[in-house]
């Protein structure tokens, strides 16, 4: 009698149409019998090197040529493949019964991973991972979308070009312009800057437009505290300078704070976690607990910021490189990004000989190159004498899947930061800036020398 092993491995003989639909989501852990996983190996190695189905007689060759078989092995193996024969079945039952296989094994050793992580017997991974590879088993699934066709499939592409998606505006012109409108869900959206600069400024006063936009807001710190957060949107959004917030009589302050409540329809929740100590996972049991005992949705996420937050499949002192570690990281906010089907909004810092570059590159990313790989949108903020003297920033595009990034490659938006606020500028800053770099004059101190160098950051002027 065929169990449902046997029949899988009978129909990716015969059944062209079910193997091309189901080899993409079989892994060979999935069989349990030895001569069932060397049979699979063997069909799916013929059909990826051929792109042609294998016959019996091809499949019984092939597994006699094996060296690392023993007589007995080898008798069990002709056996089976003999024995399996052309039977019609129902295609969508086949379908379906395989799925639900696939999904039932993916499961069983997702738990017996599981078990083995609790033990302590893998050195890589952390119990915090347990959760990320249960959820995998349990998302297992086939996909009935093979691709988009593009002559079949034009009509529902130019529907996708005129549809109109929900959008987190910003409150900068220039910004709007390189997201066509603000950010999407389910992406990653990472501020590249060096350490008081203005990573934390930026998404400070993020995070009070959105509220003030009547958005919902998750700001997620690991680098200050819940206070000291609050303390930043409040000289942003009540208009009084940082050092003056703890002056206020308690009476200007709550009537302040009423007078702001009255203005949107938003709310703002601030979580606190120690660095590195937090991940994905607990991200996503903090949006259950949110959902529960407030009935609070985020419409936007902050996370301050990605370095010093944990990855869910590695442990921190585990021997992994950085690169891959941060790489882990983003992919996971990027994960949980789409499952929570809302904009993330992080930062990362410059590398050593990027802290002081008037011209950071994204090659400056600290720790991981993997990072932008992951990014929909990563920008550098860049601070120098002479813009901190103007009262400005500038920002430069390093990786934009919203538009075009050489267009408004480089522009300057005003910074106070005494109020924790960013603001245009007006258009005679932003002509001061080359897009795609200039001559930039400067004196190397050397009275009698003078020398002319292509700056990327572009030409300022400066009376």
């Amino acid at each position: 009698m065929d169990n449902i092993e046997t029949t899988i491995l009978k129909n990716l003989l015969f059944n062209e149409e079910f193997s091309r639909k189901v080899i993409p989501f079989i892994k060979e852990e999935y069989f349990q019998e030895p001569t069932q996983k060397i049979t699979y190996e063997e069909i799916t190695s013929f059909i990826g090197q051929y792109n042609s189905q294998i016959t019996v007689e091809a499949l019984l060759i092939e597994v006699s040529n094996r060296r690392d078989l023993n007589d007995e092995t080898l008798k069990q193996l002709q056996m089976l493949i003999t024995n399996l024969e052309e039977s019609p079945v129902d295609q969508q039952w086949l379908l379906d019964t395989t799925e639900k296989w696939c999904r039932d094994r993916a499961i069983y050793l997702a738990l017996m991973d599981s078990i083995s992580i609790a033990d302590g017997n893998d050195e890589m991974k952390s119990r915090d991972a347990i959760p990320n590879i249960l959820s995998q088993a349990l998302a297992v699934s086939f996909d009935n979308n093979i691709g988009h066709d593009y002559f079949e499939n034009a009509d529902d592409r130019f529907d996708f070009y005129h549809q109109k998606h929900d959008r987190i505006p910003f409150d900068l012109e220039y910004f709007n312009k390189i997201t066509k409108g603000g950010l999407v869900s389910k992406s990653l959206n990472i501020a590249l800057a060096g350490t008081g600069v203005g990573k934390s400024l930026f998404m400070c006063h993020m995070a009070g437009s959105c509220l003030l936009a009547g958005k919902n807001v998750l700001y997620i710190t690991m680098e200050m505290a819940e206070e000291k957060i609050a303390e930043r949107i409040d000289a942003n959004l009540l208009n009084v300078p940082i050092q003056e917030i703890s002056e206020l009589p308690k009476s200007m302050f709550d009537n302040k704070v009423e007078n702001l409540a009255k203005k949107t329809q938003g709310s703002l929740i601030i979580k606190e976690y120690p660095t590195a100590s937090a991940h994905s996972g607990h991200f996503e049991a903090l949006l259950a607990e949110l959902a529960l005992k407030k009935s609070f949705k985020p419409d936007i996420i902050f996370i301050d910021y990605l370095n010093i937050c944990a990855s869910s499949r590695y442990r921190g002192n585990s021997t992994v490189n950085s690169y891959s570690y941060i790489k882990a990281i983003a992919e996971e906010l990027r994960g949980l990004a789409v499952e929570s089907n809302v904009p993330i909004v992080s930062a990362t810092q410059t590398t050593r000989s990027g802290y002081g570059s008037s011209d950071v590159d994204i090659t400056d990313t600290s720790e991981s190159f993997g990072l932008p790989a992951t990014a929909d949108l990563m920008f550098a903020l860049i601070s120098t004498d002479e813009l901190e003297g103007l009262g400005q920033i500038m920002v430069k595009q390093l990786k934009n899947r919203y538009n075009d990034p050489t267009v408004n490659k480089r522009f300057i938006v005003g910074i106070d930061r005494a109020k924790m606020r960013l603001y245009d500028c007006e258009q005679s800053a932003q002509e001061d800036v080359l897009n795609n770099g200039g001559e930039y004059e400067f004196d190397d101190g050397n009275s009698d020398k003078k020398q002319n160098r292509k700056e990327k950051f572009g030409t300022f002027k400066f009376d």
